[in-house]
Formats: C-alpha cells, structure tokens, sequence
C-alpha cells in the first residue's frame, strides 16, 4: 500500500521516522551496526544526499540487519537506494564513531561498477552523483573523508 502513496508524502514519513530514531537514540544510546559503501566507476566516486537526516553528502549505507552480515548488507542497501547488484566486495576496514547519540560500528567496503547507470530510490535519496576524489562537494558527512582514506582514495 505505501507504493501507491505519492513520493512527497512518503518522503516526510521517512523524515518523521528519523525524527523518531533521533529521540529514541538519544534515550537509549544504542550501538548501531552499519555499512558504508566506496563505489567508484573508473576516477569518479559515488555520492548520495538523503532526503531525510542532515542531508550532507554521503557514501551509500545503511543499517545490518540481526543475522545478516555485513557484505550482506551492503548487497541489500546497495540493491534497494540504488537498484545496483554487487557481489564483489572489498573491505576496507571498519570505523566506530558517534552520531546523535548513537554508538555506530561502520563496516566500510569498497567496489569497481563496470558502469555508472544507477537508478536511486527516489524517497530515500534526493540526489546520488559521481565526483572526482578531488573535487568533491563541500558539504559532506561525517565519515566520508576517514573512510575514503581507508580505500586509498585522496579527498581534497
């Protein structure tokens, strides 16, 4: 049923629920178990802005999922924002930091697309683009510079 509500609407249900997951982080602090995902085509680099959360330019992710395991995830997240199937994954170390209140343990993985096509979730993400790893946006998340390091990547 919530497919056939219109983008707009689904996009403020998903910027209501973050605000909820805010709140909930900040009483329970919780540990949160993610992936980052490093996607490159040739010299470019992929990069997407959510519609919900503080909307900064970020690497693709999101949440593991109890029993999955994190290539898993990447698989899934990477399938569902971006309608992509990748299979080879490179990890590239993992990353632990804080965000509004939430303890996060990021697993970071690395992959070469064989093509830039892309088709992204359009109520998850407002925008995903390719940049050079030189020249990227200024507004950007958190965790994108350490874990572009991680890859190898030189970020401005």
């Amino acid at each position: 049923m919530h497919a056939l509500l219109p983008v707009p609407i689904r996009r403020l249900g998903y910027r209501f629920a973050y605000l909820g997951l805010r709140l909930w982080w900040l009483v329970r602090k919780p540990q949160v178990t993610g992936v980052k995902c490093v996607l490159t085509h040739g010299d470019r680099l992929l990069l997407v802005r959510h519609t919900y959360g503080d909307r900064e330019w970020d690497l693709p992710g999101g949440s593991v999922k109890r029993n999955e395991t994190p290539a898993a995830a990447a698989r899934r997240e990477m399938l569902e924002e971006l309608g992509i199937s990748v299979d080879d994954w490179v990890l590239v170390g993992r990353l632990a930091g804080r965000v509004h209140h939430r303890a996060d343990d990021l697993h970071c993985f690395l992959a070469e697309l064989s093509t830039s096509a892309i088709t992204i979730d359009r109520v998850e993400l407002e925008a995903a683009s390719w940049f050079q790893p030189g020249e990227l946006p200024a507004a950007l998340a958190r965790y994108v510079q350490p874990i572009l390091s991680r890859a190898g990547l030189r970020a401005r």
